[in-house]
């Protein structure tokens, strides 16, 4: 958002007579042409599985289970169940790769 320079108010953008869209002020004359139009967009930044599931420590004592590892192709990976939606509703199940290197997480 823009402000006036003149009374501090926001600057509503409007149709000028000539030269395409401006900034106006409503409450007092100031006026400024749009010589180009500026755009700009910002993405959240998405929480990581591991901030959500309680981090590096949730994973110290769980069990592991023969599971193939989407990225790596390893054939063991740690898992841990959580009831991530209602009650009557199955638990999730996440997997961690026990290949150290590769640590990738997934779920089912």
């Amino acid at each position: 958002m823009l402000f006036c320079p003149t009374c501090a108010n926001i600057l509503m953008v409007e149709e000028g007579p000539e030269q395409g869209l401006r900034y106006a002020c409503n409450t007092c004359p100031y006026i400024y042409n749009i010589k180009r139009k500026v755009y700009s967009r910002t993405f959240p930044k998405l929480k990581e599985l591991d901030y959500i599931m309680g981090g590096a420590a949730a994973w110290e004592n769980v069990d592991s289970t023969d599971a193939v590892c989407p990225k790596c192709a390893h054939g063991r990976a740690f898992f841990m169940q959580l009831q991530t939606r209602s009650a009557d509703e199955p638990m999730t199940t996440f997997y961690r790769c026990c290949n150290h290197k590769c640590a990738h997480n997934w779920r089912d």
